[in-house]
C-alpha cells in the first residue's frame, strides 16, 4: 500500500475529529424526543425545577431563611385545603413558621447546585484519568484502574461520608456554613469518577488504533492535542448518558448526607435537610413538613433518570 500524501493525512485527521459530529437537525434525537410523551413530561419537570430554583428569590412568596419574614405564630399551619389552613401558605408551614413552598424552592437551589457541581467534578476527573489510562496504557493504565477497582469495593455514600469526615477535621476552625457546600461537592465528585474513567478508557482504547489517530501522530501533532482535540470528541457520547443519570444519584447522595446530619446545616437547607427536619414531626400529625420535600425529591430524581434512559437509547443506534 503506498504511503499517504500530506493532503490525505490531513484529511484523515480532520475526518477523525469531525466525523461523528453532526448537526442536531440531521439526527433522529429530536424525533425520538418528540415521540416519547413520558420523556417530554420528564424534561418539563426538570426544566420547571431548574427555573423554580434559579428564580426562587422572585417566585417564592417569602424568603424562608430571613428571620425578619418568619414568625413562630405561623408554625405548623396545615395546607390550605385542610382545616386550619391559611391562604398565605399553600402547602403549609414548618415548625418554625417558614412557608413550605418557599422552603422547597430554596432547597431545590442548593440540591441542584451541589448535585450539578459534584457531577461535573466527577466527570472532569473521570474523563481525564480515563483518557490517560486508555491512550497511554501500560503502567499508567494499571495504576489508574487499580485505584478505580479499589474504590468500587466501597459504596459511594460511604466514600462521601469518609471524605466529609476528613474535610470537617481539616477545616475544624471554619464554620460549617462556609465549608458545607464545597465539602459536599468534593465528596460527590470523588465518589462518582470511576464510572466515567472506565467508560472513557474503553472507548479510548478503541479510538487510538484508528487511522485518524495514526495520521495525527504521523504529522507530528503532540499527544495531549491528539487526546483532547481528536480522541475526546469521539468518546464523549456515553459520558452524556452517565452524566444525566449520575445527576439523580448525586442529588440523592447530597440529600442522604444532609438527612444524616453531615451535609448542609439548617441555615442552608437543601431538600435533604428539609426532609430531616420534617421527619421529626411525621408522627405528630404535621405530615406535610416531610411529605412535600420528599415528594419533590422523588419526582425530580425520577424525571432525571427518565431523561437519562431516553438519552441512552437515543444515542445507541442498536436500540433505535
Amino acid at each position: 500500500m503506498p504511503n499517504p500524501t500530506p493532503e490525505e493525512v490531513k484529511g484523515l485527521v480532520a475526518g477523525g475529529q469531525s466525523g461523528l459530529v453532526a448537526p442536531l437537525s440531521d439526527s433522529d434525537i429530536y424525533a425520538s424526543f418528540r415521540s416519547s410523551w413520558m420523556t417530554m413530561i420528564a424534561a418539563a419537570i426538570v426544566l420547571a425545577c431548574c427555573i423554580g430554583a434559579a428564580f426562587a428569590p422572585w417566585i417564592a412568596p417569602t424568603n424562608p431563611f430571613d428571620p425578619a419574614t418568619v414568625f413562630l405564630s405561623d408554625a405548623s399551619i396545615p395546607p390550605v385545603w385542610q382545616q386550619g389552613g391559611d391562604p398565605r401558605f399553600i402547602i403549609g408551614t414548618d415548625d418554625q413558621g417558614r412557608d413550605m413552598y418557599s422552603a422547597i424552592l430554596y432547597g431545590l437551589r442548593v440540591s441542584l447546585a451541589v448535585g450539578g457541581l459534584g457531577v461535573l467534578l466527577a466527570a472532569s476527573i473521570g474523563i481525564t484519568l480515563g483518557l490517560l489510562a486508555g491512550y497511554m496504557g501500560g503502567r499508567v493504565d494499571a495504576i489508574i484502574m487499580r485505584v478505580a477497582d479499589v474504590q468500587l469495593t466501597f459504596p459511594a455514600i460511604l466514600i462521601a461520608l469518609l471524605i466529609d469526615g476528613v474535610a470537617q477535621g481539616l477545616f475544624r476552625g471554619m464554620s460549617r456554613e462556609t465549608t458545607a457546600i464545597p465539602v459536599l461537592v468534593i465528596s460527590i465528585g470523588l465518589s462518582f469518577w470511576v464510572q466515567y474513567a472506565r467508560t472513557i478508557r474503553g472507548s479510548t482504547m478503541v479510538e487510538k488504533n484508528k487511522d485518524y489517530v495514526a495520521a495525527a501522530r504521523l504529522v507530528g501533532i503532540p499527544t495531549p492535542v491528539i487526546m483532547i482535540r481528536h480522541v475526546l470528541p469521539n468518546v464523549i457520547g456515553p459520558v452524556l448518558v452517565i452524566l444525566t443519570i449520575n445527576l439523580g444519584l448525586a442529588i440523592i447522595t447530597e440529600a442522604t448526607l444532609s438527612f444524616l446530619g453531615v451535609g448542609l446545616p439548617p441555615t442552608q437547607p437543601s431538600l435533604g435537610t428539609l426532609i430531616s427536619i420534617g421527619n421529626k414531626y411525621l408522627f405528630s400529625g404535621d405530615w406535610w413538613i416531610v411529605a412535600f420535600p420528599g415528594a419533590t425529591l422523588a419526582i425530580l430524581v425520577l424525571a432525571v433518570n427518565l431523561l437519562g434512559d431516553w438519552l441512552r437509547d437515543a444515542l445507541n443506534p442498536k436500540l433505535r
